[in-house]
């Protein structure tokens, strides 16, 4: 009877194996199959693309001779010194400083300078020199060694000669000033269709650079103001300010042999000429 079971016990084993072995068998050819439709889809199926990486544009250091470059930018009002400013940053490793930037951050800062700067606004008088020029020193003192160009200073002789003397301090000379000659009629012209969006001073033109939603700032999307003196009376007052006070330096600084003009009536025609300057004679 034992004997039996063991026997009918031995049989079973054998049946079971063979079973388990048949399964094991069915799953491998399920796997192999399974495995080979996927190296099918995988050579079948196009490769996805890689996204790569937006490029950084590689801006040019500037100097001649390894010295860097220190330039003025001047002109009319409504010459376009901004623009051209904005336009050489996007391919020179130049830090632009304009000093309506500079008194504006002050004031909202409430700098020591900011706050006399400011009082003096508030009583509808003008920043006074000594100001003015304390606040640029403090600017140039923070990039000393670094190419830089600058906008809105000097606006007079004395402003010039005080800027002579704290860069000939440190043995930092001007070796570029730049002079934008476009015609009264056309600044006008953009004078009266320019609007402005205060916080950032950004500038927006109806006939060549429109925001794009009318009205308001591309960026934020705040609103766009019309300055109250971008108009014709008060531009002809700025103008003769500009040819009282300012005009006077392109005689100063010709003189020091620094000074290059390029004209035309558009920024798309000086540019060219600003970028090839730079190109030929700065490294």
């Amino acid at each position: 009877m034992l004997r039996s079971s063991r026997i009918r016990h031995s049989g079973l084993t054998s049946v079971v194996h063979r079973h388990a072995q048949a399964s094991l068998r069915r799953l491998s050819s399920l796997s192999s199959a399974s495995q080979t439709a996927a190296d099918s889809d995988m050579r079948q199926s196009p490769q996805q693309p890689q996204q790569q990486e937006p490029e950084i544009p590689i801006l040019r250091g500037v100097c001649h001779n390894g010295t860097p470059l220190r330039m003025l930018i001047l002109g009319a009002p409504g010459a376009g010194k901004g623009t051209q400013s904005a336009r050489i940053r996007q391919s020179f490793d130049i830090t632009a400083i304009s000093s309506g930037d500079v008194l504006r951050r002050n004031i909202a800062e409430q700098t020591m300078a900011g706050r006399r700067a400011q009082a003096a606004v508030a009583s509808g008088a003008l920043v006074s020199d000594e100001i003015i020029v304390e606040l640029i020193h403090a600017e140039l003192n923070n990039i000393a060694g670094r190419s830089w160009l600058l906008d809105g200073f000097p606006r007079n002789i004395a402003q010039a000669q005080a800027l002579d003397s704290m860069l000939e301090s440190v043995g930092q000379p001007l070796n570029a000033v730049v002079n934008l000659d476009v015609p009264e009629s056309v600044i006008l012209q953009r004078i009266v269709e320019r609007y402005v969006h205060v916080p950032s001073g950004r500038v927006y033109n109806l006939s060549y650079n429109p925001p794009k939603v009318p009205g308001v700032d591309d960026i934020t999307g705040e609103p766009l103001e019309h300055r109250p003196d971008d108009n014709p009376e008060s531009f002809k007052r700025r103008l003769e300010q500009y040819h009282a006070l300012t005009r006077p330096l392109l005689k100063y600084y010709h003189a020091t042999g620094v000074l290059t003009s390029f004209a035309g009536p558009t920024s798309d025609i000086i540019f060219p000429q600003f970028y090839a300057y730079l190109d030929q004679r700065f490294e």
